[in-house]
């Protein structure tokens, strides 16, 4: 009975040993109207061309305005590609720009190479 229940846990965690995103570091910060934004957080949405677009990076924004992206449950960066960048909706709705939530009204977008990007910057004006 022990290697029964031995071999059907070998085989479920050999299931969820599944496909990995190759990730690229993405960095960077956001400003509203010149000072750092903070309290909330910055979301990645892959373009429908991305090689892996099953999760939408994201990251909390640092005190200073910093970000880095991570993609859950696989770590730090983003698989390379386009993405459109959107704030949460509370963020946005405090700041009074609703359209920086909505990936299909956002004016943001980057486009992270293999090799990443560290030097991202947006500002909500």
């Amino acid at each position: 009975m022990a290697r029964m229940w031995a071999g059907l846990l070998s085989l479920v965690l050999l299931a969820g040993c599944g496909e990995r995103p190759r990730l690229a570091p993405a960095t960077g910060k956001i400003t509203h109207k010149g000072q750092p934004l903070t309290a909330g957080s910055v979301i990645f949405v892959p373009d429908a061309g991305n090689a892996w677009a099953k999760d939408n990076p994201s990251s909390l924004l640092q005190t200073d305005g910093t970000f880095t992206m991570k993609t859950f449950p696989f770590g730090d960066g983003v698989s390379p590609g386009k993405y459109k960048v959107t704030l949460d909706p509370a963020l946005a709705g405090r700041i009074r720009l609703p359209n920086l939530s909505k990936a299909d009204k956002t004016p943001w977008s980057v486009e992270i190479p293999e090799a990443g990007k560290t030097d991202i910057v947006f500002d909500a004006r």
